[in-house]
């Protein structure tokens, strides 16, 4: 491992526990790997003070959605758990009203900028504006399409958790079955490397070949959308052996589907992000066997982060004290075997 590789590793470490810290304690102990890169933010260039409030707004995309619910009550907390900063949460429905709310948000001038785009790169030129106008963005979980987006990113490792997928379920099939792939938003980064980590461990765990992804489509992280697509996907094959899930509030779509249909003993099924049903049917044991994870706490660190920022300061382990350009969140496999040592971190 290179020493900016460990050094990012450690800076992922430390931010999760400044941001748990906030969140009365939501700090991630999982033992997956992450990596991450690029220079530190250099924050001398801020105008941000000691003498007033630092004034901080987040974007982020509806929080009907329980992994978004958790990473926007989490990142008030951290805002709350701080005496100099005034903090905003907006919602937006989709890419256009996001980007429309950040222009009114880039003519207000706040200290800084805490964006999850609903499409990275859709919302990449509104992010350039604000940079351009002297307003830090700190970008979260999707990534923006250009470097110059963002003073600051932090993201969950998306490609190791479909590597953590493939590996687990090559494992369970002993290289042998068929798979089913429902996916997240089409066309956004998140969904884009959980794929593809899927699929290169694949090749790499099943060198000879022996599994076959029979079907992958789109299910909008959403239940609904995940019922109606598994639902297909049961009527048009005959055998199914596993189903790798994006998302574990769409898997329970997807699981429903499964059991209307009375083929759960015949397969199992995998989610993503740690919610508190997938923990409890992981715990339970049958169909739902294993979600993979990093803790929504990143959005309290990514608060702390453009607090920093604001403020012309960084983070002590670095010398000179600087906040990371770069900083990924490592992922977790959870399965029946160690579900105890992560229910405590599990969203409603």
């Amino acid at each position: 491992m290179s020493l900016e590789r460990r050094l990012m590793v450690v800076m992922a470490a430390a931010l999760l526990a400044l941001g748990g810290a906030a969140c009365g304690g939501d700090d991630d102990n999982d033992d997956g790997g992450g990596n991450g890169g690029g220079a530190a933010a250099d924050t001398s260039s801020q105008n941000g003070s000691n003498d007033g409030p630092v004034t901080i707004v987040a974007s982020v995309p509806p929080t009907d959605h329980g992994w978004l619910g958790a990473i926007s009550k989490n990142a008030q907390e951290a805002a709350d758990s701080y005496d100099d900063v005034e903090f905003r949460l907006l919602e937006a429905a989709d890419s256009d009203s996001q980007a429309q709310q950040i222009e009114q948000v880039i003519s207000e001038k706040p200290d800084a900028l805490v964006v999850l785009p609903q499409d990275g790169e859709a919302l990449t030129p509104v992010a350039q504006k604000a940079e351009a106008a002297g307003i830090p963005v700190v970008n979260v979980d999707r990534t923006f399409s250009s470097p110059d987006a963002a003073t600051a990113t932090i993201l969950g490792d998306n490609y190791q958790i479909g590597v953590s997928a493939a590996d687990y379920i090559a494992d369970e099939l002993k290289c042998d079955g068929n798979v089913v792939e429902i996916q997240g938003l089409a066309g956004i980064s998140v969904t884009e490397e959980r794929s593809e980590g899927f699929a290169d461990q694949l090749e790499k765990a099943c060198p000879d070949g022996g599994i076959e992804v029979v079907a992958r489509q789109p299910g909008d992280f959403n239940p609904d959308t995940g019922l109606k697509v598994m639902e297909n996907i049961l009527q048009a094959q005959d055998q199914i052996d596993a189903v790798y899930t994006h998302d574990d509030d769409m898997a329970q779509g997807v699981v429903q589907a499964i059991r209307n249909s009375g083929r759960d003993d015949e397969m199992f099924l995998t989610g993503v992000g740690g919610s508190q049903d997938a923990m409890a049917q992981i715990e339970e044991g049958g169909l739902y066997r294993a979600t993979f994870l990093y803790n929504p706490s990143m959005a309290a660190s990514a608060v702390n982060m453009a607090r920093l920022i604001a403020l012309g300061e960084g983070f002590p382990e670095l010398v000179p004290p600087e906040v990371p350009r770069q900083v990924i969140v490592p992922a977790a496999t959870v399965t029946k075997e160690n579900v105890a040592d992560y229910e405590e971190y599990a969203f409603n």
